[in-house]
Parts: structure tokens; C-alpha cells; sequence
């Protein structure tokens, strides 16, 4: 989408230098870009390794697993190639992911196959060091059984995008993982009493960009505050964003909906979320 490209359709020139300057002039001083499979992988690293700023992770995503087994691949060597660039890029990779389980999409993936590459990459973590990026649609049970087989082989991870119950938070939290939260967290009003009951040393925040924006049907949409100018991709304007394409810069939205929710001060929550996240991410600086 930062290409311009939209389900394989043109519509306006790539902008993606505009959306990371208007990320830097909100304040964040690091991203993440997440791989989703070997190829991703190597995409986003390639693109962390254009600027100081951009960092990135190595793994499958439960819905692309059958790239594991799909004609002429062999899966270990598809999981030794991503252990290679994770090894290969230290000082851009930063954790392992994202990978998980995801069972409201199982017609790219069967369950026993995304349960099967989902611990062969816990492996990766384990070898490399490195923290998991993990992913959990309708499959908490599952995650959770997985990841206490295997609670000695992580260094850590977060459960990102959750929106989850409170008894699934439980089973994170018990696992000393974090819980990250995005638009796609804060659709009702039950996923806002969640959010607000998870403690602030394990929370973290996120966009899931170019997914995941906190939209006007969302419960959590009344507590946003700040808010930016939008056109619709077919009339792009440059310094305008695209309407319902996020963008890094609206993290500040998520934060805001967490601080309404959880009665606490935006700042002070904020520099609770960053020190969590490097904590994870860059344990060196933290």
C-alpha cells in the first residue's frame, strides 16, 4: 500500500518516504517491519537496512506455513534459510516472527500444519536468542499449550494485536510474555475492559500498519483525540495521508484510548510502553 498498489490495482505514486517523515516528526524513534515469510523476510530487512531507524524480524506467518511444504521446497531448508538471515543481520533482526497460530483463517492453512512450523520456529528463537513476535487469532488455547511445552527454549515475545479475554491475557501473562495491543484491539467494549486490566509492565502498543487503524465504528474510537488529515487513495495529495491506510504515526491514537480506559496519564503511560519495548526488542539499551 505505501507502493501505491491496492489488491494489485495503481493508484497513486509510492509514498512511503512521506509516511516514515511524518512518523519521525510524530516522535517515534524506532520501527519494526515485520516479516510474514522467507521472502518478506529478506524484503523488510532490506528495507531496515536502509535507515538507522528501521528494524526487522524473521519468520512465517501461520496463514503463509504451507510455504513449507509447497512444491519443490523443503521445509528445512526453508527454516534453515530463515535461521541464516536472522544469524546473518543481528544488527537488524530482533526477534523471531511473526508466527503463531491463526484458526479464523484456516483456508490458507490447516491447524496441524501451522501448529507444526509454528514450533519448529519457537526452535529459531531459541538458537538465535532472540525474542518471539507472535501472532494468536481464535487459537489462544493452542498457543498457550504450545508455548508452555517449549517456556524454556524463549527468551521472551509479545502476543501482539490481542483481543483476546481476560482469562486468555491470564495465560499470556503466565507464560512472562507481553500482550501488544492495536486498533484491531480496541473494537468493543469488552476488548476496552481487557485492555484495561492488563498490567502496565506487560503491555505494549502498536499500529499493525497498514492494518489495524482505529476506525469511527470502534468503542475505543470516542477516546481518541488527536487525529490527521485524510483524501481517499484515488485523489492522494502528498503530505495528506490515505484515508483507512494506517500509518505508523497513529500509534499516538492507541495510546490515547489506553490511557482513557485505563485512567492513567498519557505520558507517563507512554514512557512505561517505551521502556517495555525496549526492554524486549533492545535489552542492551534498556
Amino acid at each position: 500500500m505505501y507502493q501505491g498498489v491496492y489488491h494489485g490495482s495503481k493508484k497513486h505514486v509510492a509514498d512511503l518516504d512521506d509516511v516514515l517523515k511524518r512518523a519521525w516528526e510524530a516522535g517515534l524513534s524506532k520501527m519494526i517491519i515485520t516479516g510474514t515469510s522467507l521472502s518478506d523476510s529478506k524484503t523488510a530487512l532490506e528495507l531496515a537496512k536502509s535507515n538507522g531507524q528501521l528494524y526487522s524480524t524473521v519468520g512465517c506467518h501461520p496463514t503463509r506455513c504451507d510455504e513449507f511444504e509447497k512444491d519443490g521446497t523443503d521445509p528445512d531448508t526453508y527454516l534453515e534459510n530463515l535461521l541464516q538471515l536472522a544469524l546473518d543481520n543481528r544488527d537488524n533482526v530482533i526477534a523471531i516472527g511473526e508466527c503463531g497460530l491463526d484458526y479464523d483463517r484456516t483456508q490458507f492453512c490447516a491447524p496441524d500444519i501451522q501448529k507444526k512450523y509454528f514450533e519448529k520456529q519457537i526452535n529459531l528463537a531459541e538458537v538465535t536468542g532472540l525474542p518471539m513476535f507472535l501472532h494468536c487469532r481464535n487459537s489462544a488455547a493452542d498457543l498457550v499449550k504450545i508455548l508452555t511445552a517449549h517456556r524454556e527454549k524463549l527468551v521472551g515475545g509479545v502476543v501482539h494485536s490481542f483481543d483476546g479475554t481476560k482469562e486468555e491475557a491470564q495465560q499470556i501473562l503466565d507464560l512472562d510474555l507481553f500482550i501488544g495491543l492495536n486498533g484491531c484491539s480496541l473494537k468493543t467494549e469488552e476488548n476496552l475492559l481487557v485492555a484495561a486490566s492488563i498490567p502496565s509492565e506487560r503491555l505494549m502498543i502498536e499500529t499493525d500498519c497498514p492494518w489495524c487503524e482505529i476506525r469511527p465504528t470502534h468503542a475505543g474510537h470516542k477516546h481518541v483525540k488527536t487525529t490527521f488529515p485524510t483524501k481517499k487513495k484515488e485523489k492522494w495529495e502528498s503530505g495528506v495521508m490515505v484515508k483507512s491506510r494506517n500509518e505508523p504515526n497513529c500509534i499516538v491514537q492507541v495510546l490515547e484510548v489506553l490511557a482513557a480506559v485505563r485512567n492513567e496519564d498519557p505520558d507517563q503511560l507512554a514512557d512505561i510502553l517505551y521502556k517495555n519495548t525496549t526492554k524486549l526488542f533492545f535489552p542492551l539499551e534498556a
